[in-house]
């Protein structure tokens, strides 16, 4: 069978470790929300099954694509592969998207409508003081809230959920920032992208989504995750002071 090409086509990427669980729940979910999107699932090579579980969805539905790792190596990795997955065949607009009920399939029908007078849309937790997180913990809303409060002093980025990980991307945008040079992963990755938008002229808007706290498989937030956003953000604005983000 051919490889489907991307022409007027819109990429979801989900990057997979250990969602076995989730990934068969949530690919019919994404791809019942408009008939022009199709799926990327970027394994990292899951021990529990997750990588040959995409290939048997992908065998039965032409829409979802297996992209398969050979190791874990960060989520800002999985999706820098992603969108050169996506990129290289065409498709208009990518999207990244956690695999667990996280992050609402719902939320891609307005993000395309969004798209079409802005370069990049947030699906944001934080729109006009609102916060819409359901179940978390106090002390993970703490860390997420003020991570992008801090994100936000620092770079002076218009943008109140800077950490958020459901983001529509044209790929013009992509093609003009460089992704070979972004090196963050975790929350510091999508404050880098962001970021990189931002300072390259690119119009961002964020639409309110309700983010659902996973119920089941683990999550991959970790305390070598935050330390690394909180300096990596440092870094962004000191590199593009001196010319050289």
């Amino acid at each position: 069978m051919a490889e489907r090409t991307g022409r007027g086509r819109f990429l979801v990427i989900v990057p997979t470790y250990n969602e076995r669980d989730n990934l068969p729940r949530k690919a019919p979910l994404i791809l019942e929300q408009d008939e022009r999107i199709d799926l990327l699932v970027v394994d990292d090579a899951s021990p529990d099954g997750t990588g040959a579980l995409a290939d048997e969805l992908a065998a039965s539905e032409p829409r979802i694509q297996v992209l398969h790792r050979t190791c874990k190596d960060g989520l800002g990795k999985a999706y820098l592969a992603g969108f050169a997955w996506g990129l290289a065949r065409g498709y208009e607009l990518l999207f990244e998207m956690d695999a667990d009920i996280s992050h609402p399939p719902e939320a891609l029908g307005p993000m395309i409508a969004a798209a079409r007078d802005h370069d990049v849309v947030i699906g944001s937790r934080y729109v006009d003081g609102r916060v819409t997180v359901s179940n978390w913990p106090m002390s993970r809303l703490l860390v997420s809230y003020f991570g992008s409060w801090y994100a936000r002093a620092i770079t002076r980025m218009p943008v109140r959920d800077a950490t958020g990980g459901l983001n529509c991307w044209h790929r013009r945008v992509l093609e003009a920032v460089e992704l070979d040079r972004v090196s963050s992963n975790g929350y510091a990755f999508q404050i880098e992208l962001k970021y990189r938008a931002y300072r390259k002229g690119f119009s961002l808007v964020e639409i309110p989504i309700l983010f659902t706290e996973r119920d089941s498989g683990e999550s991959k937030m970790s305390k070598k995750i935050v330390r690394e956003a909180i300096w990596r953000v440092w870094w962004l604005k000191i590199r593009d002071l001196l010319g050289r983000l």
